[in-house]
């Protein structure tokens, strides 16, 4: 067994947060060695007397290689942040959670994802909103981020299913608690388009402090985050201060003046901290605008088909279907070698299956 069963054993102590994991891995390595530690070794590496106690404590009933089949037996599987699977993004922002539990499968292309979130009372303008924004997000290739709860956060993940697209939901309990229970259809359907993630181990109770916390891992998942509806007190307000810390783009949908519901979004709107987005396309050419600031890797087409690809768009916009045809490949090729160079900067999507070389 390698550290990750010792690491699920670290992260169920209290007190144990990605700080005190990353004064771990610093003054012992490995999670295994820190778990046989002695008190005063462990006071060297940083840990607070109350800390110390609760780890040894710990070991005399937490079982690590009970932790990581307890995972297996859940058919799910867990990513430090070191795995190469970890998402980039994610990892890359403050706090970044030491372990990811993940129903389902994220992938490459989930990079090129959005959230869209809000509150758990959604009026049918509301969810008709973020339906809309998530469906047409997904139809543009977009991975849908949201966290599985009643309201908007619910019509986006089924807006996103819709389109045939892809979409991730982030607990704020462990991935075999499903919160609220009515969404336990939803969430198998997520994990088959998608997936579940959570930094919480399994049997975690869905507690309240548990989902202001997992709100970072939301936007810290995307490149932006859609705020549509919510009170000046709704969760979903935090979601969006988050991505503002994180420097991912802020948006948010207008309202009725007279909807208290709408408050929230236009505080952020009058503020100049959200960008005003009626539809799709504003929120995408403000994406696309601001991709540079996110490290793809070098726009060069070392890949022969991006080569190929590339230089069919040296002139005037195409079509996918022209590109296949010029190319002479076959359209799911062209289709996901058109994503990964679009996540590269080297092309755009202009609407309508359109591509055009970047300039």
């Amino acid at each position: 067994m390698d550290d990750l069963g010792y690491r699920i054993a670290f992260l169920r102590i209290a007190g144990i947060g990605p700080a005190k994991f990353r004064r771990l891995e610093s003054a012992f390595g490995t999670l295994d060695r820190a778990w046989r530690a002695s008190s005063s070794e462990l006071a060297a590496a940083g840990l607070d007397a109350r800390t110390r106690q609760a780890v040894l404590s710990a070991r005399a009933t937490l079982d690590p290689e009970g932790e990581l089949a307890r995972v297996a037996q859940l058919g799910a599987s867990v990513l430090s942040w070191h795995a190469p699977a970890y998402p980039r993004l994610l990892r890359e922002i403050d706090a970044a959670p030491p372990l990811l539990f993940v129903q389902g499968e994220l992938r490459p292309e989930d990079e090129r994802a959005l959230a869209v979130v809000g509150t758990r009372r959604a009026s049918p303008y509301g969810r008709q909103a973020a339906t809309r924004f998530a469906r047409e997000l997904a139809e543009r290739g977009y991975t849908i981020v949201s966290g599985l709860a009643r309201g908007i956060d619910t019509v986006a993940h089924l807006g996103a299913l819709e389109a045939g697209g892809r979409t991730i939901a982030v607990l704020g309990s462990g991935i075999d608690i499903i919160y609220p229970a009515e969404n336990a259809r939803l969430a198998r359907q997520i994990t088959e388009r998608g997936a579940l993630v959570s930094e919480y181990p399994p049997g975690t109770k869905p507690v309240a402090m548990n989902f202001p916390q997992r709100n970072r891992i939301i936007s810290g998942l995307s490149r932006g985050v859609v705020v549509v509806e919510g009170d000046r007190r709704s969760g979903a307000l935090l979601t969006l201060a988050y991505a503002l810390n994180q420097n991912r783009e802020a948006f948010a949908v207008p309202g009725s003046i007279f909807s208290p519901l709408s408050d929230g979004p236009h505080q952020f709107i009058k503020r100049g901290m959200a960008k005003l987005v009626t539809a799709v396309e504003d929120l995408v050419e403000e994406v696309q605008a601001t991709q540079g600031q996110f490290d793809f890797g070098e726009a060069l087409p070392e890949d022969p088909v991006e080569a190929t690809l590339l230089a069919q768009l040296a002139g005037e916009p195409l079509h996918i279907d022209d590109l296949c045809r010029l190319a002479d490949l076959p359209a799911a090729t062209v289709s996901a070698t058109l994503v990964v160079m679009e996540l590269k900067g080297m092309v755009r999507h202009l609407g309508g299956m359109v591509y055009a070389r970047a300039r």
